[in-house]
């Protein structure tokens, strides 16, 4: 099988450093491997499979070297500087920002959800929003079986999920030391503002769920809404998602449906008090989904409650799923 040179752009990052743990885990195809953040962060070491690797300023110049597929995971205005020129040597971008997700150029992947999108880049494919990844999973196989004809989402996410800064509020916080990344004190707190607010009174967080689920599902005109808040944890997003579908349904064999479907593991047990939480999704790369019930206000609704490890499956774990992706579609050629 081929080998290939992989990238990490924002190397020292959160996500940067669980590429490392994801892609050592996976034991992907690699037979060199370079790393990349800013000036800052330029010269620092990095360990990746027992060896020590210098980190290296990212210029236009860096991939001047026959990379294959960069991983990139260092924000927006990084990604929309970058990518092109990367994308232009040769070497296709997964890109974990938000920068490219709604370019009708470019892919939307979630590898379980829609891997064959893939297939159709022009060099540069992008990683959804953490909570959308999550949400998308556990809709598709409802989508596939019953037709969805609205969602209503209310998401639970976790300090992580706005990065170190995110991660160090809650900790001062716990401490009594005032907000840094967050306007307001999220220790023992819950914040229903995640980005900036749009026009219409939604938050940007908002938009971007409701926008990429319909790319992601292929319903441009699927009915969907959003209300994301920030909570006191410190890794792992819970969503409350309510799902109407387009036909009726056997609640069994929907829970059938979710547990057959690749990337999700359903504990629904409320007897013996067995229901996902971020603790239990910490770490795994799977999406928990639990609370399985009707929804008797209307025809064919559903409640799920739905919860991901947001900086693996939410972020890392899912941009390395699409360069295995990748790397099968390019062998079968």
């Amino acid at each position: 099988m081929k080998k290939f040179k992989i990238a990490i752009v924002g190397a020292t990052g959160m996500v940067g450093r669980t590429f490392l743990s994801v892609l050592e885990e996976r034991n992907l195809p690699i037979s060199e491997v370079f790393f990349f953040a800013s000036s800052k962060s330029a010269g620092k070491t990095i360990t990746f499979k027992g060896k020590n690797y210098t980190v290296e300023e990212l210029t236009e110049k860096s991939f001047d070297r026959g990379i294959d597929i960069a991983l990139f995971s260092a924000g927006g205005s990084i990604s929309l500087k970058y990518a092109p020129v990367v994308a232009e040597k040769g070497c296709i971008v997964i890109d974990n920002s938000s920068a490219w997700r709604m370019d009708p150029k470019v892919p939307l992947v979630v590898p379980e959800v829609n891997p064959e999108d893939i297939k159709w880049n022009n060099g540069i494919i992008a990683n959804p929003n953490c909570s959308t990844i999550q949400a998308v999973i556990a809709l598709r196989p409802l989508q596939l079986k019953y037709g969805l004809k609205r969602v209503i989402y209310s998401t639970y996410q976790s300090v992580s999920g706005a990065g170190m800064a995110g991660f160090k509020d809650l900790e001062n916080g716990i401490k009594g030391e005032a907000p840094a990344k967050f306007v307001h004190p999220i220790a023992g707190n819950c914040i229903p503002h995640i980005d900036v607010f749009m026009d219409n009174g939604y938050t940007k967080e908002e938009v971007k769920m409701i926008e990429e689920t319909r790319k992601i599902l292929n319903l441009p005109n699927l009915k969907v809404t959003a209300t994301t808040v920030r909570v006191p944890v410190f890794y792992g997003h819970s969503e409350s998602i309510n799902v109407e579908l387009e036909k009726p349904f056997d609640l069994d064999e929907l829970k059938q449906e979710l547990k057959n479907f690749p990337g999700i593991v359903v504990l629904d047990d409320p007897a013996n008090n067995l229901y996902p939480m971020p603790i239990t999704a910490a770490g795994r790369d799977e999406v928990f989904v639990g609370r399985i019930r009707r929804d008797e206000s209307v025809d064919n609704g559903v409640n799920l409650w739905v919860v991901a490890d947001n900086i693996r499956k939410g972020a890392a774990t899912n941009t390395v799923q699409i360069a295995q992706k990748l790397i099968e579609f390019q062998s079968e050629e």
